[in-house]
């Protein structure tokens, strides 16, 4: 507050004299705009409540910043205003609250640039109203926010914010294990796959599909991740393991397919064909299981038979009496 205090008095004395804009120097203006700034931010200036919020004169349009971008991109950040018929004062970029890049078209060069880790600028395709990146990098990440400020009397000012993240995406993409030289299966098998993505910052979202479908969730095992290396690249890996049903075969034939996905920006996919196996030995049985006489039971085609015998016994005597008769 005693900044404020200190700063206001200034602003009162400059137009109770009528200084010319013009002669106020680039220092005493920026201090003027910061004590703004800071009465804006205690609610003591009721010019401009919210930074977002449309002012006469001055307007914030639009800001353009990519949500993901791939490690190692030129990336172009866009700053579009409206001076409706005032004048142009500075345009000052930051991340994460340090600024890192300002234009004031009334300075020459107009161009300032300040060391920030993560963030080089390209001087010679920047303007007042974007900013382009050169071969961005983890660091890059963060929050990027556009403050745009007009000529006095008003010193107004508008700014926006959004959020940025640099993907790095893995060298290959996703793997699946767990076959151990196997390449055919039957109904009733039960079977565990692993489907692994290689290093990347942020982890990939791993999903699995059997035959083009999302499998039920409790039939993952994971996701864990194995291993994270000195950058903060992360490696991950999602278990699949299911019982074989009838259902799973499609003309002899299963596919079991992993997606991994980062945001956007990456899209990968891997995926194999689980065979049937079958067994031709089975099938004879199986037929003559079929074609034996409904209602009989095996029990019941050994008492036949054995009722036969004493039949074929009695026929036998018969024939032997009338032999001895005719003789």
């Amino acid at each position: 507050m005693s900044d404020i205090k200190c700063l206001s008095p200034m602003i009162r004395i400059a137009e109770k004299e009528n200084i010319k804009i013009s002669l106020l120097s680039k220092e005493k203006k920026d201090e003027i705009l910061e004590s703004k700034k800071v009465q804006r931010q205690v609610g003591l200036d009721d010019d401009d409540d919210d930074d977002d919020v449309e002012i006469d004169g001055l307007r914030m349009m639009e800001l353009v910043i990519p949500q993901h971008v791939i490690r190692g991109q030129n990336v172009r950040l866009e700053c579009n205003f409206n001076l409706d018929n005032v004048i142009l004062y500075s345009v000052k970029w930051y991340k994460d609250g340090n600024e890192f890049y300002r234009y004031v078209p009334r300075e020459k060069p107009p161009v300032l640039v300040f060391t920030l880790p993560g963030v080089t600028v390209d001087i010679h395709n920047s303007t007042e109203r974007s900013v382009v990146l050169n071969s961005v990098n983890l660091m890059s990440s963060g929050r990027y926010r556009c403050e745009v400020s007009a000529e006095a009397p008003a010193f107004q000012t508008v700014s926006d914010h959004s959020d940025m993240l640099v993907v790095a995406l893995p060298e290959e993409g996703p793997i699946i294990t767990g076959r151990s030289g196997r390449h055919r299966y039957q109904v009733s098998d039960v079977v565990r796959f692993n489907c692994t993505s290689a290093k990347s910052r942020p982890a990939a979202m791993l999903s699995w599909f059997i035959n083009g479908e999302p499998v039920d969730q409790s039939l993952l095992r994971g996701p864990h991740v194995t291993e994270i290396d000195r950058e903060g690249l992360e490696t991950i890996v999602l278990g699949l393991e299911f019982r074989i049903r009838t259902k799973h075969f499609k003309r002899g034939d299963m596919k079991i397919k992993c997606l991994a996905r980062i945001a956007t920006v990456y899209w990968k996919t891997n995926e194999l064909s689980i065979e049937s196996y079958r067994t031709e030995n089975k099938a004879p049985v199986m037929e003559s299981r079929e074609t034996r006489p409904q209602g009989h039971t095996h029990a019941e085609h050994i008492l036949a038979s054995s009722s036969a015998k004493p039949r074929i016994l009695v026929s036998s005597i018969v024939l032997l009496i009338v032999s001895l008769l005719s003789w």
